[in-house]
């Protein structure tokens, strides 16, 4: 088999907030609009959003990472996302790790390369 490309997907209630958080706090672009199913990138990666969602708070499994996870975390916020878990200092470095969540209840970390 040979796999032509590789997305994750997650739902939403209201595709078009979706579609403006991820766009306007990750700098996500849409690729493809329809009424059940969108698609944005963000560096290099698919993610799908389809429509139908309840807004239930689900773990994805996605990260993001970012050079400031403690101004990634504030723009979340900004964004109407969510923290389940506010960058902590650790150790004296800065914050490796924010848990977020997206107005359409799909929770995502923000990660900091460490090392």
């Amino acid at each position: 088999m040979q796999v032509e490309r590789v997305k994750y997907i997650i739902w939403a209630a209201d595709v078009d907030r979706a579609l403006h958080f991820y766009t306007n706090v990750l700098g996500a672009e849409v690729t493809r609009k329809t009424d059940a199913i969108s698609e944005i990138t963000v560096c290099d990666a698919i993610i799908g959003i389809h429509s139908g969602g309840e807004g239930k708070k689900t773990w994805t499994g996605m990260s993001f990472q970012v050079a400031d996870v403690v101004a990634g975390a504030a723009e979340v916020v900004a964004g109407g996302g969510v923290l389940s878990r506010e960058p902590q200092d650790e150790d004296g470095e800065p914050p490796h790790l924010a848990m977020c969540m997206d107005p359409e209840g799909n929770q995502f970390m923000l990660t900091r390369k460490r090392g």
